[in-house]
């Protein structure tokens, strides 16, 4: 790389993380290009999200949309006993998006010729001044930072650290949505405006309005996402649950339309035991889907001129809320790392140790409260420490 010019930046993945980097990168003078591997462009399958201000601090700060228009507040949390009745409700300043929404808005920003979809990287080679990066059908892309935002089941982590294997959390998340039109008006009034929980025996349920799939976030077009975290134990129960359809064994989560009739049905027969607003959620969602629960943290994150970020380093349970603002937060210190930057191995070097320590605490205060919902029974609705947050509770 030439004295006084920007670094080339490959960005390995074109998920959430993948795009914030690539877009702060962008800004500051980089020439970047996204690499995903997916053939088609990317969809959660309707999966919501806590919407953090790191998750939408680049469309927020650059003006380019309201966060109003992207997310839905819910203004209490609550939970309620079995028979529905309110245990314990407090105000919250919670808002939650959907990751289409946020994806696509984020997407709208990036120069599609960049973006390129079906382009799989198998493996790099790391010179003195550059790394050469390798792609499926032989192709080879020189650039001068790598940045590998490609998810919890990261192949360059397994070609970096190999060690380095998502560990199985003993418990699943289904998931799912409804339209919000379609649940019984004293349903509608119990979930529009809150996230709700029940915890029960060793097992959580919770709900909270999203953005519909046109991004619609009125009252009455949104939708009511679900997450029920269900124990079950690896070896022959979880391979059976994550068989799909067609007989296929899934890695990580079975896409809505491919979890097996009889899973589906035992779902349903469980929700009648939900508190009554919640069963109606999830008993009208019309198809769930099944997402495993993975800790996945590394004791590197920096390569030379290559770097890990978002779930490709640390991927953190979903209890603290913060997994999409871990990945946004590693590519904001990144830009701020590389303003005016020198050497990029020197760079990454300075810009690891802060992102190695804010994914290690997440990681383990995630697992914490996993630990205390599915599997001590120590669970308590008042205690602060579990509220979300990526820095830590509330923050």
């Amino acid at each position: 790389m030439r004295r006084g010019r920007m670094p080339d930046v490959l960005v390995m993945g074109g998920s959430l993380g993948g795009l914030t980097a690539a877009l702060l990168l962008r800004d500051i003078g980089c020439r970047v290009t996204v690499h995903e591997r997916s053939r088609a462009a990317l969809d959660s399958r309707g999966a919501g999200i806590v919407s953090h201000e790191l998750t939408v601090r680049y469309l927020v700060e650059g003006g380019v949309m309201d966060v109003d228009e992207v997310s839905t507040p819910a203004r209490w949390l609550r939970y309620l006993d079995l028979e529905g009745r309110v245990v314990h409700e407090v105000g919250c300043r919670y808002r939650f998006t959907s990751w289409n929404s946020l994806h696509k808005a984020l997407l709208a920003q990036f120069p599609p010729e960049r973006y390129v979809l079906g382009s799989e990287v198998t493996g790099f080679r790391q010179g003195p001044d550059r790394v050469l990066v390798e792609f499926a059908g032989g192709g080879v892309e020189p650039c001068d930072l790598l940045v590998c935002a490609d998810g919890i089941s990261s192949t360059a982590r397994s070609l970096l650290l190999p060690g380095a294997e998502p560990a199985y959390a003993g418990y699943v998340g289904w998931r799912g949505t409804v339209a919000e039109s379609e649940l019984h008006p004293g349903t509608r009034g119990a979930v529009g405006e809150a996230i709700i929980y029940h915890v029960g025996e060793r097992s959580h349920i919770l709900t909270y309005p999203i953005p519909n799939h046109d991004g619609g976030v009125s009252p009455g077009r949104r939708l009511i996402n679900f997450v029920w975290y269900r124990n079950v134990p690896e070896g022959e129960a979880l391979d059976d649950l994550l068989t799909d359809v067609e007989g296929q064994r899934r890695p990580l989560s079975v896409p809505p339309g491919l979890v097996r009739p009889p899973f589906l049905a035992e779902l349903r027969r469980a929700a009648q035991r939900l508190p009554a607003p919640m069963a109606e959620v999830v008993l009208k969602s019309p198809d769930p889907f099944i997402q495993a629960i993975f800790d996945v943290e590394v004791s590197q994150m920096a390569f030379g001129r290559i770097c890990l970020v978002g779930d490709a380093a640390f991927a953190a349970r979903p209890h603290a809320a913060a997994g999409t603002a871990k990945a946004a937060a590693d590519g904001w210190a990144l830009r701020d790392a590389m303003v005016g930057a020198g050497d990029v191995g020197r760079t990454l070097a300075l810009w690891e140790p802060g992102q190695l320590e804010l994914g290690r605490r997440l990681v383990e205060r995630a697992r914490r409260m996993g630990r205390r919902s599915q599997f001590e029974g120590t669970w308590d609705p008042v205690d602060p420490t579990l509220a979300f947050g990526l820095y830590g509770p509330g923050h």
